[in-house]
């Protein structure tokens, strides 16, 4: 898993799937939030993601106010956060 960052967009590359790729994610974030309340988060190719990062992303949005747009571009992906009902919270549309 890779992580790039311009301005206020992330993209997020590979497969997230380990307890690094959740802590680089967090670490990343962080950062980002002192200086952005709005970000939009790009997943074109992740098969998955793992609960820890669901949860950070869910406090994120419902704890800390800060404003995520997922751009989900694998369909099994998007299809999982529709099932938890996640696609509204963490608005995740297809990429």
């Amino acid at each position: 898993m890779e992580i790039s960052v311009t301005s206020n967009h992330i993209q997020i590359t590979g497969n997230i799937k380990t307890v690094d790729d959740f802590q680089n994610i967090k670490r990343v974030f962080d950062n980002l939030i002192s200086q952005n309340k709005s970000l939009v988060v790009n997943i074109p190719d992740s098969l998955s993601i793992t609960s820890s990062v669901i949860g950070y992303f869910n406090k994120l949005v419902l704890k800390d106010g800060i404003e995520l747009r997922l751009k989900i571009g694998n369909e099994e992906l998007l299809s999982l956060l529709d099932d938890l009902g996640l696609t509204s919270t963490l608005k995740a549309t297809r990429a």
